[in-house]
């Protein structure tokens, strides 16, 4: 046994010192004997050795849920497995043993290093590097506790139930990375390498009635330097599960004198080994995997008695920071989801939900959140930003885009928490914000007609229009999901031409209370709108699709206005005045499927066409026509309202048969009786913000 000097007690007393004034500090060497005890009340004495469970009797402490967490340094899940099999650890035969991984997501933030200090700092706070803050096994790391309170600070908060706290280490590294923690843990004690003290003094707690008491065995990682193979390898994993059998049968003792204790049992390890028995920190796959041993049967641990995969199929699995929000669960002192922080779940849960991860949208003022989940769904799923819920989702859903609105430019970060049923588990996500366009305000400006589209039946805010089916029996209106990631969408109109009444009328017609093609007192005149095709512009053939018009579009020379769609995509602009009379605007691309924003600027004073497409896979296409009197006159067209998927007789699809009919998607559909600007059509298509932000 290494003798305890004043010198080496009052080292460990600088650093011990802030946990708490009611820490009980013991330093206890090589035989398991011995060293500075803790004042605990009824303990048996040091020279026990904890060998052997108490007699029969009333236990010391309080009755209910207590926890007790062995983390194994140097037992990988192989290692644990075989000798299970080939009846080595007898006393572990009873745990349900399954693998699972550390080392947080490679490439990500969360990425830490598969070494001792950061995986007892994931261990005793259920979280990765980015919030626990222990990146190297030096002296000088601490656990940030205001990011990552301690299973101890977590449980000591369920102040009702007035738990008692206990650590037990062989490695004198990890008693410093709670040096910033003060008032959590009531007993811990320092063990300098020796085992058989953390078997004796764990023994100790259990004895005493502690609640929660975390304790580290170091034999098996010593012995990996001689190989995993080795007689000295094996020698120490027999040893050790051994020693954990002395405290099951503890804890045994303890239910059979009180049944009211419900134990939970939790074995693990920091990190796993290479093949020459090494910590080498990297994310290998060898060094990731670790193993979740349980005395209990846990819904979300999935893997039990299984081999470890040897792939990345090993991150579908249970993961380090899973144990603490577990042990917290049957501790009752969980934190809500307004609060929830760790980066794993509890494992108890029904619901299995994983693969968490957060990326900065394309628009880069968005953060798209992706995870997986398994066993029960069928509980909305909630999405919360910085303890705030932001987004309540259908039941099985695994993806959000969340918006963000910031003040300025710059570099955020932001705390989401997922919530299936049961399950939670939370993430840090970065975003390099650059804030969004907004809509012109001037757009407010000359607007006479307004259809935000958002519900069914379609009305004007403005009250100076309406917009229905052609023809009431054959209404081919539906409301539909507009696919845009923005705060503002959330329905577009979905024109179905196929639907038709005997006579073959289809499509939805706009009748505005005052025309502003035929007004005298409006100079110019602005129609937009944003339009979605079909996947494969299926109606752009043959004599093309009617998208807008309010003539009889059998031929671009008749009077009034359109925009057609046809081959390749295609957009045309187009008036006509009648008797071989028309002007046309051609050549706009389109992508199929996708939102574009279309507007037709009519200029009558300067006898100006000015048609545009914004596609956000193309620049800003815009072209223009020159008008005639003649045209200006016959704007009006047929004078019975614009067609959408339409033209101004109801009837185009069922003239031109060749033409298919199809559906197309209208939104936020407007009209100006002014000349809009290039800029203020800009501002439309690169916010997608509603006219309705504009709208007293």
């Amino acid at each position: 046994m290494r003798p305890t000097t004043p010198s080496h007690a009052a080292h460990f007393a600088r650093w011990l010192l802030p946990l708490a004034t009611s820490l009980a500090l013991a330093a206890c060497g090589g035989g398991g004997g011995g060293g500075a005890s803790f004042p605990l009340v009824n303990v048996p004495p040091a020279s026990s050795g904890g060998s052997n469970p108490p007699a029969s009797g009333t236990n010391e402490g309080k009755s209910g849920p207590k926890a007790l967490v062995v983390e194994i340094d140097g037992l990988t899940h192989a290692a644990l497995r075989d000798a299970i099999a080939q009846n080595k650890a007898p006393a572990l035969q009873s745990m349900r043993v399954a693998p699972a991984w550390t080392g947080g997501a490679n490439g990500t933030p969360s990425e830490q290093r598969t070494t001792d200090g950061p995986g007892w700092a994931t261990l005793l706070t259920g979280t990765w590097v980015t919030r626990h803050g222990v990146r190297w096994d030096t002296t000088d790391q601490r656990i940030d506790a205001k990011l990552a309170p301690s299973i101890f600070a977590l449980a000591k908060q369920n102040k009702a139930a007035g738990y008692k706290t206990a650590s037990v280490t062989a490695n004198a590294l990890y008693p410093r990375l709670l040096a910033t923690e003060s008032g959590t843990i009531d007993g811990a004690v320092d063990c300098a390498g020796a085992d058989a003290c953390v078997t004796e003094r764990t023994a100790q707690f259990i004895d005493a009635g502690y609640d929660l008491t975390v304790a580290q065995y170091g034999a098996p990682a010593a012995a990996a330097d001689s190989g995993l193979k080795s007689d000295a390898y094996q020698r120490a994993i027999s040893d050790t599960s051994a020693a954990v059998g002395r405290l099951l049968a503890r804890i045994a003792q303890r239910t059979a004198n009180d049944a009211k204790e419900d134990w939970l049992v939790i074995l693990t390890t920091g990190h796993g080994l290479d093949a020459f028995g090494t910590a080498s920190g990297l994310q290998a796959v060898d060094n990731k995997t670790i193993f979740i041993a349980s005395n209990k049967t846990l819904a979300a641990l999935p893997g039990t008695g299984t081999a470890a995969p040897a792939d990345t199929a090993l991150l579908q699995l249970a993961a380090a920071t899973d144990i603490a929000p577990t042990v917290l669960r049957h501790l009752g002192a969980l934190p809500s989801s307004e609060a929830y922080n760790f980066n794993g779940q509890a494992l108890q849960a029904a619901t299995s939900l994983r693969n968490l991860t957060a990326k900065a949208g394309a628009d880069k003022n968005s953060i798209e959140l992706s995870w997986t989940l398994a066993g029960a769904a069928t509980a909305p799923v909630q999405v919360l930003r910085d303890g705030k819920l932001v987004a309540t989702l259908p039941a099985g859903s695994t993806a959000y885009a969340d918006p963000i609105v910031a003040d300025a430019d710059g570099v955020y970060t932001y705390q989401y928490t997922v919530v299936a049923g049961e399950a939670s588990v939370a993430l840090a996500a970065q975003l390099a914000y650059v804030k969004p366009a907004t809509l012109a305000p001037t757009l407010a400006n000359g607007l006479v007609n307004y259809y935000p589209l958002d519900t069914l039946p379609a009305a004007d805010p403005k009250n100076a229009s309406t917009l229905a089916p052609w023809a009431a029996d054959a209404d081919g209106g539906t409301s539909v999901d507009d696919g845009f990631k923005l705060p503002y969408k959330v329905k577009a109109l979905r024109v179905d031409s196929t639907v038709k009444n005997a006579s073959g009328s289809a499509g939805y017609r706009l009748l505005q209370t005052t025309d502003v093609a035929t007004n005298p007192a409006v100079t110019a005149y602005t129609l937009g709108f944003w339009v979605r095709t079909d996947a494969t512009c299926s109606q752009g053939v043959s004599n093309g699709a009617s998208m807008l018009a309010n003539k009889n579009y059998t031929t671009g020379a008749n009077a009034g206005l359109a925009i057609g769609l046809f081959g390749s995509c295609e957009i045309r602009f187009n008036v006509g005045a009648g008797g071989g009379i028309r002007a046309d605007s051609n050549g706009y691309g389109l992508s199929a499927g996708q939102w574009a924003y279309v507007a037709v600027v009519i200029d009558k004073a300067n006898l100006k066409l000015t048609g545009y497409v914004f596609d956000s896979a193309r620049a800003m296409q815009t072209g223009s026509a020159t008008l005639t009197s003649a045209l200006v006159a016959q704007l009006g067209g047929l004078k019975n309202g614009i067609g959408l998927n339409e033209d101004g007789t109801g009837q185009y699809y069922q003239r031109e048969t060749s033409s298919p009919r199809g559906a197309m998607d209208f939104n936020e559909f407007a009209i100006w009786n002014r000349a809009l600007t290039t800029d203020e059509l800009t501002s439309i298509f690169k916010s997608g913000q509603p006219l309705m932000l504009l709208l007293p």
